[in-house]
């Protein structure tokens, strides 16, 4: 989308040019901790109207888990809570068998649209409602020679701009994950938002779920090297553990740099990575490893019969048929190791080693305990959703999102290239924290 296809009278509102100071600022801005139970959400004289845009709504998709808990609530401070806004409209791009988009559609006020642009517009010619929710994430759609689905978080973001344009203004929009499988449209879409002054927020609930221990990367702390075992595919849940890994990071001295560097690595080469102790040998701190698997409450048994028998090299190679990690070095010398070992594990757990402590700060990402039946860890992500919704500010750090969907896709490229060590010039993306800590703890 060229520049010239703005109207010329292209004006926003006072809260949406407030709302655009660089990510850097917002993510610095005072944001209350998300499970302060002193801290209920905005109140605005009237309640926010907002659309969702979704892919598929079937049972524990992330259009059900999210759209049904601001319809009906969910559980939150020891009580049921009710969101102050308004979901009004749904457009959803593809439905299978088990659509409950129509059903909804009966039940509760809102409308089912045909389009992206009835569904912001409500039926008129402009905008309008307050917010919008963009969910590309399952459904049916192409998947590319490097793995990777092609879910049209883009073009949904690209047709909610339009509108944008079209009607003169914008309001807060917020992306589920990884901002797009391509670095160069989730750059775009970064743009975008900063070039026409409208808020843009995105990421997944697992920087802001439970941590158990419910532990904090001190803010300033020397971090050498970090680690994180984690669970699922490329181009999927290795956003998750990135993700993970990011908000405790970015914490330290200085803020995030940045990534200048990448290699993936699969198959014996992860377990040849495991061998060596020294990253500068081609490895990982040891230590930092066994601390992930210690704090993981999804650890196989690596033996039938017994569930506390710490998994061997020979064990882990048996039980993990495709193992993955991404080694990448941050540009002030930070060291990061993801593991995607499927098999070993089935959560997320990170460890890092900080300058002056003896024992590393580990911990895992806890999702509720309830697997997809009870996604609990998508309340704490819905609060944040309406928070920013109500205030134009996102609670994590848009920077964050953008540095890890191009992770991602470096991940994903190297993979492809067998293992190429990657140069990584456009993550270089520097950028401070939300100061305050925003994981769940109640």
């Amino acid at each position: 989308m060229n520049r010239t296809d703005n109207p010329p009278n292209l004006k926003l509102t006072r809260r949406h040019l407030l709302a655009a100071a660089p990510a850097t600022a917002l993510a610095l801005a005072a944001v209350p901790s998300i499970s302060s139970a002193a801290d209920p959400a905005p109140k605005r004289t009237t309640r926010p109207k907002i659309a969702a845009l979704g892919t598929e709504f079937r049972r524990n998709s992330h259009v059900e888990v999210i759209v049904d808990r601001f319809l009906e609530g969910y559980g939150w401070e020891g009580a049921h809570y009710r969101p102050n806004v308004d979901l009004v409209s749904l457009y959803i791009d593809q439905q299978p068998e088990g659509d409950l988009s129509r059903e909804r559609d009966a039940r509760f006020e809102l409308t089912l649209y045909p389009s992206i642009r009835e569904a912001l517009c409500l039926g008129g010619d402009k905008l309008a409602v307050d917010g919008v929710i963009i969910i590309g994430e399952h459904g049916n759609y192409p998947v590319n020679e490097k793995g990777q689905t092609l879910y049209p978080r883009y073009e949904f973001f690209e047709q909610t701009v339009k509108v944008f344009r079209d009607s003169g203004r914008g309001v807060p929009v917020f992306n589920d994950k990884h901002l797009s499988w391509s670095w160069d449209l989730s750059k775009k879409m970064v743009d975008t938002a900063r070039e026409l002054q409208f808020p843009l927020a995105a990421g997944s609930s697992v920087p802001i779920t439970w941590r158990l221990p419910s532990v904090e990367m001190p803010l300033g702390a020397e971090v050498t090297e970090i680690v994180s075992v984690g669970v699922g595919n490329p181009d999927s849940y290795d956003f998750h553990s990135l993700e993970a890994m990011q908000a405790l990071v970015e914490r330290r001295k200085g803020g995030e740099s940045g990534v200048v560097r990448l290699q993936a690595l699969r198959g014996d080469a992860v377990w040849k990575l495991l061998e060596t102790s020294d990253w500068n040998s081609g490895g990982l701190d040891g230590e930092l490893f066994e601390a992930c698997l210690c704090r993981s409450h999804e650890l196989a048994p690596a033996r039938e019969g017994f569930n506390h028998v710490y998994p061997t090299p020979a064990d882990m190679r048996r039980m993990v048929k495709d193992p993955i990690a991404y080694r990448f070095e941050h540009a002030d010398g930070l060291k990061s190791t993801m593991l995607l070992l499927n098999g070993l594990v089935g959560d997320i757990t990170a460890a890092a080693r900080i300058k002056g402590q003896r024992d590393p700060l580990s911990t895992q990402f806890y999702l509720g305990g309830g697997g997809t039946t009870q996604p609990h860890n998508f309340d704490a992500l819905s609060w944040q959703i309406e928070k920013f919704i109500h205030t134009g500010r996102p609670v994590q750090p848009l920077e964050r999102t953008l540095l890890t969907s191009g992770l991602v896709t470096a991940g994903v490229e190297s993979l492809f290239q067998n293992g190429k060590l990657l140069d990584t010039p456009h993550l270089v993306i520097a950028y401070q924290p939300n100061p305050e800590s925003t994981f769940r703890r109640s």
